[in-house]
This record gives structure tokens, C-alpha cells and sequence, in this order.
């Protein structure tokens, strides 16, 4: 199984590395970062660096395509090299997946046409507003297509992804393997659970306030 982890200047690095820890162990699996150009790619803080190791043109037929998001997603919705090698790409892909915003990119593709996905809470207008069915779950699956909520979820993701491709055994040995235990000082991670006060500035200060 060859998994293609597609990189661009300004991804949300947890996006990538979350699902990466994950899938990188599958048996018979090769994971490889790629980009427009091999080369590094920087997150969206401007402190992390990755490398991509293989441009998008070397991997034209991957089997697991796993879309991050980030604030730089915006650069790839209409015409890009990204968005075209995801048009090409997925017509042979066993799974085509995407976690945070880079389900924005899926649909604005057209990939996710009425397809049930999810994304990061604060862009879920835009979701439907680019074809797709909103659905506020920390995971989604629709047939081959899979998406991920806001950063963190692309790790559930993967371990639901990585027992569908090799077994509940195999996910549960993956979740104990990085000891993926979640015990948070506090119950904020939802808009359902966080206080309003820190909903409504997360929002406000949202890229997608305007959306």
C-alpha cells in the first residue's frame, strides 16, 4: 500500500503527523510526504519544517491519499497543482481522506459532492457551500472517502482507517502502540462543550468569520 501525505506551505503540521504516526506502520505500507516540488514545506507557525521527499508528479496512483489542512488550504481551492493531482490521483485510490480544512480542498474538487463529511467546526458553511453534507462528527466515512474534524480528530481517523484496512486488532495495537489515551485538563474541545465566551472568540477571530 503506498500512502501519499500531500504537504503545502502552511499546513497545520498535526493534520499530517497525527494520521502519519498512525498509517506510517501498516503492514506492506510505504508513506511518503509529498509536494508541488520535493523539498521542505513549513507549517502554518513558520517554526516546523517537513521534507517531502517525492513531488505529486511521482506518485500519480497512490492507494491511501491523506489531505492536511491549515491556514495555506486557501491557496489550493480553484486552479493548483494539488487540487489536479487530486482530481487524477483519486480516480484510482482505494481511500481518499482528508483531516481539518483539507476537506475544503476535497470539495472544492468536487469529490465530496453530496457526500456526508465533516471538517473544522468553524468551517462547516463552507463545507456545504462547496457540495458537500455536513455532518458534525469527529470522523466520517462515505464509502472510500474519509474525513477528519478539526486537527486532533485525524488521529482518530487513522486508527478507524487503519482497522478498516487491517483489522479492530491491528487498529487496537496502533492505539495502544502510541498510547492514544486522551485525558484533557479540560472539556473544551467542542463548541458543544467549551465555554460561549471561548466559542465566540475563537470565532470571531476565525479565518472563516467572513465566510
Amino acid at each position: 500500500m503506498l500512502i501519499a501525505i500531500p504537504l503545502f506551505d502552511r499546513f497545520a503540521a498535526l493534520d499530517a503527523v497525527g494520521p502519519y504516526q498512525v498509517l506510517v506502520q501498516l503492514p506492506d505500507a510505504t508513506t511518503v510526504f509529498v509536494a508541488e516540488r520535493p523539498g521542505e514545506v513549513t507549517d502554518h507557525t513558520g517554526a516546523l519544517t517537513l521534507r517531502a521527499g517525492a513531488a505529486l508528479a511521482d506518485l500519480p496512483h497512490p492507494d491511501l491519499i491523506v489531505v492536511p489542512g491549515g491556514p495555506g488550504q486557501a491557496d489550493h481551492m480553484g486552479d493548483s497543482a494539488l487540487r489536479d493531482w487530486l482530481i487524477a490521483a483519486e480516480q484510482s485510490s482505494t481511500w481518499t481522506t482528508a483531516v481539518c480544512t483539507g476537506s475544503l480542498i476535497l470539495a472544492d474538487a468536487g469529490l465530496l459532492d453530496g457526500r456526508r463529511a465533516t471538517t473544522n467546526w468553524m468551517a462547516m458553511d463552507v463545507l456545504a457551500k462547496l457540495g458537500a453534507t455536513p455532518v458534525q462528527e469527529r470522523y466520517v466515512f462515505d464509502g472510500k472517502y474519509a474525513t477528519a474534524a478539526g486537527v486532533s480528530a485525524g488521529i482518530d481517523m487513522a486508527l478507524a482507517l487503519a482497522g478498516r484496512i487491517g483489522g479492530d486488532e491491528l487498529a487496537q495495537r496502533r492505539q495502544l502502540g502510541i498510547e492514544y489515551d486522551p485525558q484533557p485538563p479540560h472539556n473544551a474541545g467542542s463548541p458543544t462543550t467549551a465555554p460561549p465566551e471561548i466559542v465566540a472568540a475563537l470565532r470571531a477571530d476565525s479565518r472563516f468569520a467572513l465566510a
